[in-house]
């Protein structure tokens, strides 16, 4: 029988390039080479595409790019049914791709920009397509759409051009501190800064003004954060509701990558109703979203047990020690079978 080919795409011109290293390299070696054949698709941090016929080790430790010799020139034709063009000795050759399995976390990777490219060129991609891709990351059009569902969000107001100090002032004149100051389409919590005081306000709109040519700023939740992973394009498997646990402050890059202050804990410390309330939420957020093959929802849990989303992550972390897939190994689902389980989800939708 032949095998289908999987192209693996890592890298991006992204903050959170070294996150996609490491999720790629997990699950670059989780993939099941019997029944796969895998390219890999690297991006530089400039921009530029290559294909790596090199070790996944290499991958992780950034060394990708350190031998000519493993690195050739290709690129997703937007052709329908262009597959992948490799440039070598100025020939260029189709290869032809059965999935594209993008690792590319953030901007220009996980804000619909490749979902679209391989939309155009009719190849089957994991996790969402380029219109759920582009809504999950615009924190502020995802918030409109799920308080339409029905799902409380926290209030806010948000800015698409750079406002006045007095400006900033009057807009934030109904939320109560703290407040959190996000820049609208990053992750991995870059450019965000929880403000305590008014006078602080103005510096962290500029700090993520740096990261997006949009920002919101949202009144602070006074409760926890939960996550859970949900799996699927129209039937949806759930997985356990974790958890994080602060000391202070907020889940920062550095913490989300060190846990040095901060504890995840999974399963969440609720009973078992509450984690049932917060995955029936996760699944309309879900599907409000349009999204499928996988995503990773955050909701806000407050003392009294309300239901507040935060946001969706439809390329969330995926190392073998990364939330998702231990949300989903709480219910059974090893990580080689996560991974099978999302390329043949894939399969199922035609673009």
């Amino acid at each position: 029988m032949n095998k289908k080919v999987v192209a693996v795409i890592f890298g991006g011109c992204s903050p959170e390039y070294p996150v996609s290293l490491m999720s790629s390299f997990s699950i670059i070696n989780a993939i099941n080479r019997d029944k796969y054949d895998v390219i890999l698709i690297g991006i530089t941090k400039q921009g530029l595409w290559f294909r790596f016929n090199g070790a996944a080790q290499a991958i992780l430790e950034d060394k990708w790019q350190d031998d000519d010799a493993l690195l050739t020139r290709a690129f997703i034709s937007p052709e329908r049914g262009g597959g992948l063009l490799e440039v070598k000795n100025d020939i260029t050759t189709s290869i032809a791709v059965d999935v594209v399995f993008p690792v590319l976390h953030g901007r220009f990777g996980e804000d619909g920009t490749i979902q679209g490219l391989c939309e155009l060129s009719g190849i089957p991609l994991v996790g969402a397509g380029a219109a759920a891709s582009a809504l999950c990351m615009d924190k502020d059009r995802a918030h409109k759409l799920v308080s339409f569902a029905g799902i409380s969000v926290p209030k806010s107001v948000c800015f698409e051009y750079v406002p006045s100090d007095d400006e900033v002032i009057s807009a934030v004149s109904e939320l109560a501190l703290p407040m959190f100051v996000k820049p609208v389409k990053a992750g991995s919590s870059f450019g965000i800064t929880k403000v305590h005081s008014l006078d602080c306000l103005t510096a962290a709109v500029r700090e993520a003004f740096s990261f997006d040519d949009a920002v919101i700023i949202e009144e602070g939740i006074d409760g926890i954060e939960t996550g859970c992973a949900v799996v699927g394009n129209h039937e949806l498997t759930v997985g356990r509701v974790d958890e994080i646990e602060l000391s202070d402050g907020f889940f920062t890059y550095e913490e989300k990558y060190t846990l040095k202050t901060s504890e995840i804990h999974m399963p969440a410390r609720i009973d078992a109703a509450l984690e049932s309330r917060l995955q029936e939420a996760a699944k309309i957020i879900y599907k409000t979203l349009g999204c499928r093959g996988y995503c990773r929802v955050d909701i806000f849990l407050t003392k009294d047990k309300q239901i507040v989303f935060n946001e969706a992550n439809t390329i969330p972390g995926f190392t073998a020690k990364s939330r998702f897939p231990k949300m989903m190994k709480g219910i059974g689902i090893e990580y080689p079978e996560l991974v099978d389980m999302l390329i043949d989800l894939s399969l199922e939708i035609r673009n």
